[in-house]
């Protein structure tokens, strides 16, 4: 498939556990025939469920999406320590002995709202230039700075101790995005005395993008093959209804296109918004611009001169 005859918009997929996110993209680059395909935020190989892939021009949306909340389902496991923060790394037994539901209940209330986390040494976080993951496997012990996230919502849904040396708590997570779940596991253990580990996830929102609307891998594949992948594709500005929508004139779609600053005929948006979304007669979107001074700015322009 050309690449101007590829598709553009936004597929969100369930992705299964086993494969990373960068395995996921290549599948979606092969299908589409584009290699203009990117992703709304990392889910770890263990993980599951929605990832939000931005197929041709809708690649350019990506930044607005860069900050989306996120919802989790986490199972975490108490009673021991993984070198990762999670099930794939090397566990030791904890210090002290595993909790029960109600300690694990009461800890929860320290870790919901702002909180300082540092993120797992087995991660992409950058220090000195340096991936921490990178470090770790060599390793070498870098000090990770903490970080500022916001926890929503934190609750207790499930608990298992069938295993009363390794019981497991089930948790509902809503968060801001760079929030790392398995920091979260790792410091409630060490809250508790007992240790902790992240031992299954899934993502069931990202921004606007829900795991009830996702689709499976299989389903893409079969569309790819049927030619109609198209057909799972969102719109690029489906998310950014937090931006005003202006409609633009032939000749104003023109100017727009050429990437011109123009001053619409019609009213111009509250100033104060973030950026306003361009769309001509058809509602086909144009571009994604900022106001200033009475002008609309283009930001990103996303349909060729005319």
């Amino acid at each position: 498939m050309a690449e101007e005859s590829a598709p553009a918009g936004i597929l969100v997929v369930d992705k299964p556990v086993g494969p990373t996110s960068h395995d996921v993209v290549a599948l979606v680059r092969r299908l589409a025939g584009t290699r203009r395909v990117g992703h709304g935020g990392t889910l770890d190989p263990f993980a599951r469920g929605v990832l939000p892939l931005f197929v041709g021009a809708a690649t350019r949306v990506v930044e607005y999406h860069a900050h989306d909340p996120k919802q989790y389902r986490a199972t975490v496991v108490f009673g021991a320590r993984s070198t990762t923060d999670d099930l794939e790394g090397e566990l030791t037994p904890g210090d002290g002995p595993p909790p029960d539901r109600p300690a694990v209940a009461a800890a929860l209330d320290v870790f919901r709202g702002t909180i300082s986390q540092r993120p797992p040494a087995y991660s992409a976080v950058k220090v000195a230039g340096q991936r921490a993951y990178r470090a770790a496997r060599a390793g070498e012990r870098i000090e990770i700075p903490e970080r500022t996230v916001t926890i929503e919502r934190l609750d207790l849904v499930d608990w298992d101790d069938s295993d009363r040396d390794r019981p497991a708590a089930g948790l509902e997570i809503a968060c801001s995005a760079g929030t790392y779940v398995r920091s979260l596991a790792r410091d409630l253990g060490e809250r508790l005395a007992c240790g902790a580990y992240l031992a299954a996830l899934v993502r069931t929102e990202s921004g606007p993008f829900l795991l009830a609307e996702a689709h499976t891998l299989e389903t893409v594949r079969e569309r790819a093959a049927g030619g109609t992948l198209v057909d799972l594709l969102l719109p690029i500005d489906h998310g950014l209804e937090r931006f005003p929508r202006l409609v633009l004139a032939g000749d104003e779609v023109a100017a727009v296109a050429r990437g011109q600053v123009i001053r619409p005929a019609g009213a111009v948006p509250d100033p104060v918004a973030e950026r306003v979304r361009l769309v001509d007669g058809s509602d086909r979107l144009v571009a994604i611009a900022r106001v200033a001074g009475g002008r609309i700015h283009p930001d990103k322009v996303l349909i060729g001169r005319t």
